[in-house]
């Protein structure tokens, strides 16, 4: 239990239903600080769901997310403002603004959360841009970037208030082995400085080069956990159907 108090993210027995779908059945899980928690399961498993509930997008039928030991499940939207400076969400496609440029869309949340001058935006945006590896996109809109820029553009706002945890929906999803090893590369800077982080992926090369642990949904539950250390040597049951293609 005393691991358990440690985790900077805690979902405690949470249950989610869509009409009469039932998503998840009690599923319960921690991460710690500075680690990455892979989240693996098959299509319709909710993955993406959990995700968004832990920056209120959507809400529990019943259970605890905990973030730093605060419940975030019933929180209001005023409240939430302030978790969405702690939690980034990298969303699965960037979801930039289409009619703003790459500076525009990484000013936006420092133009909404902090009182800088131009200068200092124009600054950190540029610093920001050369950690990601995109020196001299600032000028161009998403539809000029490639699917790999998009989402390390995409990446690069989410971080642009410094979170303290970092959601990541499928983000290396339909892209190249170079862009691929790009996004993982960020992620393990990221975790570096301490950013603790889950990872939603059927992406299994990146689990292993990023992630700690690696949870499987199944049936509504996490069915199965372990270390990547304890998954290189002897993944068993429904872990190693899902990885090796056996089960859905």
């Amino acid at each position: 239990m005393s691991e358990k108090r440690e985790g900077v993210i805690e979902v405690i027995d949470f249950h989610k239903s869509f009409g009469n779908k039932k998503v998840h059945q009690g599923v319960s899980f921690y991460v710690r600080k500075g680690e990455c928690l892979g989240l693996i399961g098959g299509s319709g498993t909710g993955k993406s769901v959990l995700l968004r509930s832990l920056v209120g997008l959507e809400k529990p039928d019943r259970g605890q997310i905990l973030i730093n030991g605060v419940d975030v499940a019933p929180m209001g939207e005023n409240e939430l403002i302030e978790i969405r400076k702690k939690v980034a969400y990298a969303f699965q496609g960037g979801a930039l603004f289409d009619s703003m440029t790459v500076f525009e869309n990484l000013a936006y949340p420092l133009r909404e959360h902090f009182k800088l001058s131009e200068n200092e935006i124009t600054t950190k945006i540029l610093e920001q841009l050369q950690e990601f590896g995109l020196e001299g996109s600032e000028k161009l809109l998403p539809g000029n970037l490639s699917g790999g820029m998009q989402k390390r553009v995409g990446l690069a706002r989410a971080m642009m208030m410094h979170p303290e945890v970092v959601l990541y929906d499928e983000p290396t999803a339909g892209l190249d082995p170079y862009n691929t090893k790009r996004i993982q590369e960020s992620i393990l800077s990221l975790k570096s400085k301490g950013v603790t982080s889950i990872l939603v992926t059927h992406d299994m090369p990146t689990v292993y080069a990023v992630c700690d642990k690696v949870a499987l949904l199944l049936n509504g539950r996490i069915g199965e956990q372990y270390t990547i250390e304890k998954l290189k040597q002897e993944p068993a049951g429904a872990m190693s159907q899902f990885i090796n293609g056996e089960s859905a």
